[in-house]
């Protein structure tokens, strides 16, 4: 069966995600070493590395989280709705889902908002703007209403319980 274009997108959408932020952290990772080197070996730390360090940690950080919301990698206590009858662990999912599509439009639209609200503002170190810094922050919320949308529009098949007679 053909994937509908959400599932398409979102699938496309946290592969990509998951990417960038493992490129981040493998970037971070070498600017904290070489600030590391710079600082202990040369006596000179670069001026520029911590916030560059700040600003990948806080995009690959977002973005990743945004990915393990699609993925299913967080954490997540299942034994109450595992017990319950399907209908009312499929109410228990959208509720799940809901809630977690309202952090995702509050991460949007609060994010939004700080973004716009330091875009003005220089990081001196890096010269660039305080507000791209922040970016991630939107960016990801965005993506995590959309991956709530799939969940809930295209929930993952239940798991079928096989029983063994011995």
């Amino acid at each position: 069966m053909k994937a509908h274009p959400i599932q398409r997108i979102a699938r496309f959408a946290s592969n990509a995600l998951i990417g960038v932020a493992a490129t981040g952290l493998v970037a971070m990772t070498i600017i904290i070493g070489w600030q590391v080197i710079g600082r202990f070996v040369l006596g000179s730390s670069p001026s520029w590395s911590e916030q560059a360090a700040q600003v990948l940690m806080i995009w690959f950080a977002f973005l990743a989280a945004a990915a393990g919301v699609r993925e299913g990698f967080h954490i997540r206590i299942v034994a109450l709705e595992e017990a319950a009858s399907p209908r009312i662990r499929r109410l228990m999912q959208l509720s799940a889902s809901l809630v977690v599509a309202g952090c995702g439009l509050a991460m949007l639209i609060l994010g939004g908002e700080l973004v716009m609200r330091t875009w003005e503002h220089t990081i001196p170190s890096l010269g660039m703007s305080r507000g791209f810094a922040y970016l991630g922050l939107p960016i990801s919320g965005a993506l995590i209403v959309l991956f709530e949308i799939e969940r809930m529009f295209f929930p993952a098949p239940e798991p079928e319980t096989t029983v063994v007679i011995e």
